[in-house]
């Protein structure tokens, strides 16, 4: 793993939590509800996070680990992804279900990976 990975990875997060940020208040404030919006919303926000968080550790690569890499990364994806999938197929009256387990993973992953720059700083 390298320096230059974690950063674009982030970079890449935190440019799509953006656009997706943006595409949920405009485009689909429209046909969600208010509780899908926020659902919406939330994947948004804990994808920025941990963007910010992998930036973070990219330009503080001594103190980084691939372990805390992949947990962020695996994530993001598990979580917010998981959630935009939910949401999305709910509003087009197809909820995705196998999607519905998936998210805690990915939240699993997240404090693992918290729990990696906890020890760490041990």
């Amino acid at each position: 793993m390298t320096q230059q990975v974690f950063i674009i990875t982030g970079a890449l997060f935190g440019m799509l939590a953006i656009i997706f940020g943006a595409f949920g208040a405009h485009a689909l404030k429209k046909i969600l509800s208010e509780d899908q919006l926020k659902s919406f919303e939330t994947g948004v926000k804990y994808q920025m996070y941990h963007a910010i968080v992998l930036l973070i550790l990219g330009f503080n690569f001594q103190f980084s680990t691939s372990a805390m890499y992949w947990c962020f990364t695996s994530g993001v994806v598990l979580f917010s992804f998981s959630i935009y999938g939910l949401v999305l197929s709910d509003a087009k009256g197809k909820k995705l279900k196998f999607l519905g387990p998936i998210t805690p993973l990915g939240g699993l992953l997240f404090v693992i990976g918290w729990l990696l720059i906890l020890l760490q700083a041990i």
